[in-house]
């Protein structure tokens, strides 16, 4: 398999800058998996916000739950700052991941090409950063 598309795969399927750690481009890879993890901190804790305001007003409502009492519980927690910040993370995720993904190819890219020149070894690749 080519180290691009290896690469692609390890930063879309396993997680955002694990290709770029197995390319041993370690700052690299870190900073895109904290970033992504960071997003997702703050998508679950937005989740976990709203849920606990619908289990208040479900509470509050007299504790009977059924279908309309959760639709009414979460149009009324519903709010536009709320979505805004689950929306904003979500896309930062997104955004971050499509990165990882492109980045590691991009750097499989280049160590296909130098291991493919004659005379080159595995230690003249790409330095570490």
């Amino acid at each position: 398999m080519k180290k691009s598309l290896k690469g692609a795969l390890l930063s879309g399927v396993v997680f955002p800058g694990f290709g770029q750690v197995v390319f041993r481009q370690y700052k690299r890879g870190i900073v895109l998996m904290l970033t992504v993890f960071a997003g997702l901190i703050v998508i679950v804790v937005t989740a976990v916000r709203q849920i606990l305001a619908i289990l208040e007003k479900i509470d509050l409502a007299g504790g009977v739950i059924n279908t309309k009492t959760v639709t009414d519980a979460a149009a009324q927690v519903s709010s536009t700052s709320a979505n805004l910040v689950y929306n904003l993370g979500l896309s930062f995720i997104v955004i971050f991941w499509i990165y990882g993904i492109v980045d590691a190819y991009r750097i499989g890219k280049k160590m296909d090409l130098e291991g493919s020149r004659p005379g080159l070894n595995t230690a003249t690749r790409l330095p570490p950063q």
